[in-house]
């Protein structure tokens, strides 16, 4: 009959599912450990329980060399001479043991006995709870709740602990002691100090065994999943194809009046599943994986690195994308691609822009402006503008930069660039071409030129002035007498303020001129 002892190893051994032998391997350690610390020694000490008495023994080994020459380690060696002293039949290589009394073993020893096989059991425990789970990751198993921490939730599977960290977990999501539910598990986390059996509820695979148990299409075969794409608490997609030409693989999901789905629905605390038809065509596929948002077209940009681009319409492209990218995002999971989504109008102005790049764009050397002069282009060509576009495109603080380019500047450059689109203020006359450097006609004074002469330089002609009776010969003899008597006073120097009076009354007259002439030329046109 077994002893106390004995019976209480087999007991915490069904306990934690580990093997008696180990319990007991753990218990003799604890002793000859025990032993040793108690006799302050480095001897080799080993222990044996007996199962029937229940009493534990400490031996010392000493292990048998053949000449005393050879003894290193008195301690743990002796010689064979000496050996077979104590015992004729050893040979060399053996082990000779010597019994240590463990009766005067205190409670410090007894102590330091216990810790160690816990110590031993809880590794004997934890590589059985590894070798059961470590080859079932992605499985789905049935838990309790057995406690809930700040951050985690520890779960009971029958034969070990689980842990359920937060990122795991569903934001949907609230337990309670007791409750129970399905779990997947992920991983056998070795070197964990707590449990070591990490599970899940925010896996996909959760969602797929769901669906296996609810729609009896799915657990024979004839609908299969191809792709689930989640993020847990908020939506999951699921991409479904049927190997019956008759059955409709999302009608066998949805179930009658949406039975199964909201069955699985529950499960999940009202996370929304969308569930498409799957296509080997990747952009129909694309469509589908799209929805609730209408997609206009989809075109593949690059086979090699999976990414396919897709346009929809102005009014769908927020839906589309969805709350925060989440119905684009998901769908690039399930489709194991990647998406650029755009609307209509950005196509347009994308397409716009690359013909525009492909076409080069307009450009006019800047010498086409006559108006800006050589002193100015020479400036603006040695600050690399060579084109009117460029210039056109640059602001008046940007001109201002460049070397020579002034305030004054500035506004002539603008105004040329003005005149040579085409574009003129109200204010503004055409100016005619002339270079920079060159006198203005408007500073030559009436003094330098005949009446004809002037009225010539205003548009008109002096002889078809009187045909139209436009001036008459009264006038013309006052314009020859002011003329002479400005050419008389023009040698006296001491009467300069005089002959500005006259130069004033010359223009005054030239003006009445040009006026009258303007009026006799509208007065053809009308007769013509």
């Amino acid at each position: 009959m077994a002893s106390v002892l004995y019976q209480s190893i087999e007991m915490l051994s069904r306990d934690k599912g580990i093997d008696p032998a180990v319990v007991v391997g753990a218990v003799e350690d604890a002793i000859a450990l025990a032993t040793r610390k108690y006799y302050k020694t480095q001897e080799t000490m080993r222990a044996e329980m007996d199962k029937e008495t229940g009493e534990i023994r400490a031996y010392v080994y000493k292990t048998v060399v053949e000449t005393q020459e050879e003894v290193e380690d008195e301690m743990n060696q002796i010689s064979l001479e000496k050996a077979r002293e104590l015992a004729p039949e050893v040979e060399v290589g053996g082990e000779l043991r010597f019994y240590k009394d463990t009766t005067p073993l205190g409670r410090i020893a007894a102590q330091m006995a216990k810790q160690v096989i816990f110590q031993k059991v809880r590794e004997a425990e934890r590589d059985t709870v590894y070798l059961e789970y470590n080859h079932r990751a992605g499985e789905v198993l049935n838990a309790t709740v057995k406690r809930l921490e700040p951050m985690d939730v520890i779960f009971d599977l029958g034969k070990a602990e689980a842990r359920m960290p937060k990122r795991e977990q569903s934001r949907l999501e609230q337990f309670a002691v007791g409750e129970r539910v399905r779990v997947v598990l992920l991983r056998v986390d070795r070197a964990a100090k707590g449990p070591q059996v990490i599970v899940s509820r925010a896996a996909p695979a959760l969602v797929q065994n769901l669906f296996q148990s609810e729609v009896p299409e799915i657990y024979d075969g004839t609908v299969s999943i191809r792709a689930i794409a989640r993020e847990a608490g908020e939506r999951t997609k699921i991409a479904v194809m049927s190997r019956d030409k008759d059955v409709d693989p999302v009608g066998a999901c949805v179930g009658m009046k949406g039975m199964r789905v909201q069955s699985i629905i529950r499960e999940l605390r009202g996370e929304k599943i969308d569930i498409i038809e799957y296509s080997e065509e990747i952009t129909t596929f694309a469509e589908k994986a799209l929805q609730p948002a209408k997609v206009s077209r989809v075109s593949i940009v690059d086979l090699a690195e999976k990414q396919i681009e897709v346009i929809v319409d102005d009014t769908q492209l927020s839906l589309a994308i969805g709350k925060k990218g989440q119905n684009v995002r998901l769908a690039a999971k399930l489709l194991q691609w990647k998406i650029d989504i755009k609307s209509e109008e950005e196509k347009r102005q994308e397409v716009e822009q690359q013909m525009q790049a492909m076409s080069g764009g307009p450009t006019t050397p800047i010498e086409q402006v006559s108006e800006l002069g050589e002193a100015i282009l020479e400036k603006l060509i040695a600050a690399g503008i060579t084109t009117v576009e460029e210039l056109a495109d640059m602001t008046p603080e940007q001109l201002e930069e460049v070397p020579g380019i002034g305030e004054k500047t500035v506004e002539k450059i603008s105004v040329a660039v003005r005149h040579y689109f085409g574009h003129y203020d109200a204010d503004e006359v055409r100016p005619v071409t002339a270079a920079a450097d060159e006198t203005p006609a408007a500073e030559e004074t009436s003094m330098e030129k005949t009446p004809e002469e002037i009225l010539a330089a205003q548009g008109a002609d002096a002889g078809s002035v009187e045909e139209d009776d436009a001036l008459s010969a009264e006038d013309l003899a006052a314009l020859e007498e002011s003329r002479a008597d400005a050419d008389g006073f023009s040698d006296n120097d001491n009467r300069e303020s005089e002959i500005e009076a006259d130069n004033d009354s010359i223009d005054e007259l030239v003006n009445e001129a040009q006026e009258v002439s303007d009026e006799g030329i509208e007065d053809g046109n009308d007769r013509g």
